[in-house]
C-alpha cells in the first residue's frame, strides 16, 4: 500500500543549469557558473504557480489520460462497479484464511447486530462481558442487552454535556472547545472506560429482558432530536452560568434539572422503560444440558458478577477480570510509555476518567496474545473502513491494488494519517483468535457486530500488517502485562484536546 520514495537525483553541476526541487515539482533554471552565492536561485520553483484551473490545461490532461488504453478501460469499468471491488488483490486474499492456531475456548454466540446505529462499543464490550456469564450459567448462546446500556448512556451523556457547557460558559460561543462540545453531545459512540462506568452504576441485564426498540436499532432520528434539544438548552445554561448572582445560581440548578427531565422523557418514550438497576429481575433460561433454570438478581448484582468476576476459562490459565481491564493504545504521534486522556470527554460525571496507556505496537499485541492464551476475548478499536471488505470479511492493508487502477499509491504513515484526520478509531470489535508462526502473529480472528450476513457468518480475518496500520487500541487485564506497563497507569496523564483524533469515539 505504501508509496516507495526514491532517493532524490543529485542536482546537475555546471554552467548550464541547476535543478531545484520542492513539494514534488522539478524546475530548471539557468545558472551561470560565476553567479555569486547571493544570486543563487531561491529554494522553490522560479515560475509563478497557476492560481486557478484553466480549461486548456484540463483539456490537455484529459487528452493525455485518454491516450492510455488502460485508462479508457478503467473509465468504462468503474462506471458500473465500486473501484475497490474491481481492484481487489486476489493474491493477498489467498493468505487471508479463517484458520487460527490459538483460539479461545468460548468465543460467544450468537453473532450480534448493531444495525443502523453507532453502538459498536456496547456490542463489543457486552460480547466480552458475556463470556464469564456463559461459563457461570452453563450457556451455549447468550446475549446481553446493549439497549439497556444505550438507554443510560444517553441520559448520562446529556448530564455530562450540561456540566461541560456550564464549565465553559465564559468562553466565546465560537471557541473551538465549545463548538466541539456542541458538535455531537450524545453520540452513539463510546469507549471502554465509559462502558465500565455504566456497568458499575447500572449493571447489566440479559437481552431477553430489554431487547432493542426501533430507535435503538435506528438511532439517527433519536440522536437528531436529542441534539437539537440539547443545543437549545445549552444556550440557556450558558447564559445563566455566566451571571454571578444568587438568583442565577438557583435558576441554573432548576433549569438543568428540568432539562434533564425533558431528555429523560425523550429517551424513555423512544427506547422504552428499562429494568430498574436496584430491583430484582426474573430471568428464565435453558442451560447446555437442557435444564430449565431461573435467576433472580438486580441488574447491579448481575453486572457485578460479570464485571468483577475472576474467571479462569482454561484450567491452568491466569484469572481474568473485566474490572481490571484497561486500554493499551498505539499512537505514534505521542511519547510511548505515557498515560493519555482527553479533555472533557466522558459520560458518567462521577465515573472514572477515560485513560489510554500509549505503547509500541509490539507491546499492545503482546497484551492481546496474553489475553487469548488466558482464554478471553479482547475488545479493540480500529479504523475499520480502510482496506476492508465487509462482504468478504477481510481487513488487509494489501486488499486494494490502487496502482493498477489509478497509477497511485498512498504513502502516509500511521502518525501522519492521525495528524491529518485521514485515520481515527471509528469502530470497536472483539478479537477471539490469532494464527502464530514462530510465536509471531500472522492474522487475527475478529468478531464483528454487523450480523451474520457480513464476513464469514459474522467473522472477519485481520492481517497482522492491517493491525499495525489501522488498530489503535486493545483492552487487556492489568495482570497480564509487565510491571513497567502497569506503572504507566500511575502517571499523571497528558491531557489531549477534545478535538484530538484519540477523542473520536468508536
Amino acid at each position: 500500500m505504501g508509496t516507495t520514495y526514491s532517493k532524490p537525483e543529485p542536482e546537475p553541476v555546471g554552467e548550464k543549469a541547476a535543478i531545484t526541487k520542492r513539494d514534488g515539482f522539478n524546475t530548471s533554471k539557468i545558472v551561470k557558473q560565476e553567479t555569486s552565492s547571493s544570486e543563487l536561485p531561491p529554494p522553490y520553483p522560479a515560475r509563478e504557480r497557476t492560481r486557478s484551473l484553466e480549461i486548456s490545461q484540463l483539456s490537455d490532461w484529459n487528452e493525455s489520460l485518454l491516450d492510455d488504453d488502460k485508462n479508457r478501460l478503467a473509465i468504462s469499468t468503474f462506471a458500473n462497479q465500486p473501484y475497490n471491488q474491481l481492484l481487489t488483490n486476489n493474491q493477498a486474499l489467498q493468505s487471508d484464511l479463517h484458520i487460527f492456531n490459538l483460539t479461545i475456548p468460548i468465543e460467544g454466540a450468537p453473532i450480534t447486530n448493531q444495525r443502523s446505529s453507532g453502538r459498536c462499543w456496547l456490542f463489543a464490550s457486552t460480547n466480552v462481558f458475556r463470556v464469564p456469564l456463559m461459563k457461570v450459567y452453563q450457556l451455549k448462546d447468550f446475549e446481553l442487552s446493549q439497549a439497556y446500556l444505550f438507554y443510560w448512556d444517553k441520559i448520562e451523556k446529556a448530564n455530562w454535556f450540561f456540566e461541560q457547557i456550564i464549565a465553559t460558559a465564559n468562553e466565546d460561543l465560537s471557541d473551538r472547545l465549545v463548538q466541539k462540545l456542541l458538535e455531537d453531545p450524545v453520540t452513539d459512540g463510546g469507549q471502554w472506560d465509559m462502558v465500565a462506568n455504566l456497568v458499575k452504576k447500572y449493571g447489566l441485564v440479559p437481552h431477553a429482558l430489554y431487547p432493542d426498540a426501533y430507535h435503538a436499532q435506528n438511532s439517527s432520528k433519536l440522536n437528531w432530536l436529542l441534539t437539537a434539544k440539547l443545543r437549545e438548552q445549552a444556550l440557556v445554561l450558558r447564559n445563566l452560568a455566566s451571571k454571578d448572582d444568587g438568583h442565577s445560581v438557583n435558576a441554573l440548578a432548576a433549569s438543568k434539572d428540568q432539562f434533564l427531565r425533558e431528555i429523560h422523557s425523550i429517551v424513555t418514550l423512544l427506547l422504552g422503560t428499562p429494568p430498574n438497576p436496584d430491583k430484582p429481575f426474573v430471568w428464565q433460561y435453558y442451560d447446555t444440558n437442557g435444564t430449565a433454570r431461573e435467576v433472580r438478581q438486580t441488574p447491579l448484582e448481575f453486572g457485578q458478577q460479570a464485571f468483577r468476576s475472576q474467571t479462569r476459562v482454561l484450567s491452568r490459565s491466569p484469572a481474568v477480570s473485566p474490572g481490571r481491564m484497561f486500554s493499551l493504545v498505539h499512537d505514534p504521534r505521542n511519547e510511548y510509555n505515557r498515560l493519555l486522556t482527553v479533555d472533557k470527554l466522558g459520560n458518567v460525571f462521577e465515573g472514572s476518567p477515560l485513560t489510554y496507556v500509549n505503547v509500541e505496537m509490539q507491546t499492545l499485541k503482546k497484551g492481546v496474545i496474553a489475553m487469548l492464551k488466558a482464554g478471553h476475548p479482547v475488545f479493540f478499536g480500529c479504523d475499520v473502513g480502510k482496506f476492508s471488505d465487509s462482504k468478504l470479511g477481510v481487513m488487509d492493508a494489501d486488499l486494494t491494488d490502487l496502482s493498477l487502477g489509478f497509477n497511485i499509491s498512498l504513502g502516509m504513515n500511521k502518525a501522519e494519517r492521525l495528524t491529518t484526520g485521514e485515520s481515527s478509531m471509528t469502530h470497536a470489535m472483539v478479537i477471539t483468535a490469532v494464527h502464530l508462526e514462530d510465536e509471531e502473529p500472522v492474522r487475527w480472528r475478529v468478531e464483528n457486530s454487523w450480523g451474520e450476513a457480513a464476513g464469514e457468518k459474522g467473522w472477519f480475518v485481520m492481517t497482522d500488517r492491517w493491525m499495525n496500520e489501522y488498530t489503535f487500541q486493545a483492552v487487556v487485564d492489568s495482570n497480564l502485562v509487565s510491571e513497567e506497563v502497569r506503572a504507566i497507569l500511575r502517571q499523571s496523564p497528558k491531557i489531549l484536546p477534545r478535538w484530538d483524533p484519540l477523542g473520536v469515539l468508536a
